[in-house]
């Protein structure tokens, strides 16, 4: 599959874009954030053919389909995929994808959304697997690295780009970080995972303080930077991220240089392997502290390695999508709900909030347990492909974005898709 490459998003002189020689191209089109490698897809089916066989040991294979997104689960001769959507965008045409494959391959047909803003599949055949997420490849998916040591998916805070209290919008340089990282050979075999979060608003809904990296959006005399965390995380021994710097410059790829610094680091200390439940990032930082930690950064930015890379190259990484300029037009009337207002008015209230975009709202959708049907993943698409151009999961819903205007909402084919639920919560 030949990839769409935005005007000066191309790397020459490796070879035809979207293979293993040159898979670094990149296009500003929604949902299309993580390069796709066909030939990682054969692959897949070769090792899985070869695991069947009995000729692959399961520790080998084991390495290798993580890698690729794809989890072992208890019931036997099935998989899940998790499919990642870096700071959660989902296109029109994904969300149909999602639909097709789960009609032909999940046996309960439903995907799942994560709060870390993925889809799952689950109890799906393994010989059915590389179909999968060959299929869903057509429309800018990927699974790569869903799961593993590696870096997961990059998550955001859903109101990026749209929120008025944001000091700007993450988003671009997101895009640009999943974008270095992912295949990067640090990234492939860490100690343990690492999770990360982007953020523009002080309001932290991206919940930084939980996440292995973290990056709060600062701006100082006029330089878009971000705050850097490191050693948050849940579950076994809590942390909350202390601050490792408290400004780092973006636009030169400072952010990427000092992740990098941090994940060599974290990728060397073997100790941590030992035990699986505790080999996380925020081990080491809770161990030796963050001021050593920071020592340890600063010692790492002066190897040799630091000028073999070209950091500044921020600007070929970056996902760019102006959401107003390439906002769909409104349209000159819309119905309006007839008799009693009253549901209306609940969901208009708990479910829809204003854009900094003057004339459009973003709509929240409360999805029951995370799981969508087939029939749930197309029933918003008539509204999704006319009003919006991207779908963001949250931690506790999905928001559509950008809405009609306050007075333009889809509720009834919402409802019809079982989404018409009102929510309450913070919002920006």
């Amino acid at each position: 599959m030949e990839l769409a490459v935005a005007e000066n998003k191309e790397q020459k002189g490796k070879g035809r874009v979207g293979t293993l020689e040159n898979p670094e191209s990149y296009a500003n089109v929604p949902g299309h954030i993580i390069p796709i490698i066909e030939r990682e897809f054969d692959d897949f089916d070769n090792e899985a053919e070869e695991f069947l066989a009995e000729r692959l040991p399961e520790t080998e294979f084991i390495g290798f389909r993580l890698k690729q997104g794809v989890y072992g689960q208890r019931q036997p001769g099935v998989q899940m995929v998790r499919v990642k959507l870096p700071f959660g965008g989902v296109t029109p045409d994904q969300m149909d994808a999602f639909a097709d494959v789960v009609e032909k391959y999940a046996p309960l047909d439903k995907g799942h959304i994560t709060t870390r803003q993925n889809i799952q599949i689950h109890h799906v055949p393994l010989r059915d697997m590389e179909s999968l997420i060959r299929e869903i490849s057509a429309t800018g998916l990927s699974s790569r690295e869903g799961c593993g040591n590696t870096m997961r998916n990059v998550t955001g805070d859903p109101w990026a780009g749209v929120a008025a209290d944001e000091v700007f919008d993450p988003t671009p340089y997101a895009g640009a970080y999943v974008r270095y990282f992912v295949r990067h050979p640090t990234t492939q075999l860490m100690p343990r995972k690492i999770k990360t979060s982007f953020t523009g608003s002080a309001e932290d809904r991206a919940i930084s303080g939980i996440h292995d990296i973290a990056f709060l959006a600062r701006e100082r005399d006029g330089v878009k930077g971000f705050e850097v965390r490191v050693g948050g995380g849940t579950s076994i021994m809590a942390r909350v991220a202390p601050t490792l710097y408290e400004f780092v410059e973006a636009d030169n790829g400072d952010y990427l240089k000092v992740t990098e610094a941090c994940l060599r680091i974290f990728d060397r200390q073997d100790w941590l392997r030992v035990n699986r439940a505790r080999a996380r990032i925020k081990v080491l930082v809770d161990k030796i502290g963050i001021d050593a930690f920071r020592e340890q950064v600063e010692e790492e930015l002066r190897g040799d390695w630091v000028a073999e890379r070209n950091f500044d190259d921020v600007e070929r990484l970056r996902y760019d999508d102006d959401e107003q300029a390439n906002a769909p037009a409104v349209p000159p009337q819309a119905a309006s709900p007839n008799g009693d207002r009253t549901e209306f008015e609940r969901f208009l209230e708990g479910n829809v909030q204003a854009q900094r975009q003057e004339g459009f709202s973003t709509v929240e959708v409360k999805i029951t347990r995370g799981d969508l049907t087939p029939e749930q993943f197309r029933g918003p698409r008539h509204d999704h492909a006319r009003a919006h151009r991207r779908l963001r999961p949250q931690h506790r819903a999905a928001e559509l974005r950008p809405a009609l205007g306050p007075r333009r909402v889809p509720l009834r084919r919402l409802a019809a898709a079982g989404h018409a639920r009102p929510r309450r919560g913070r919002r920006p």
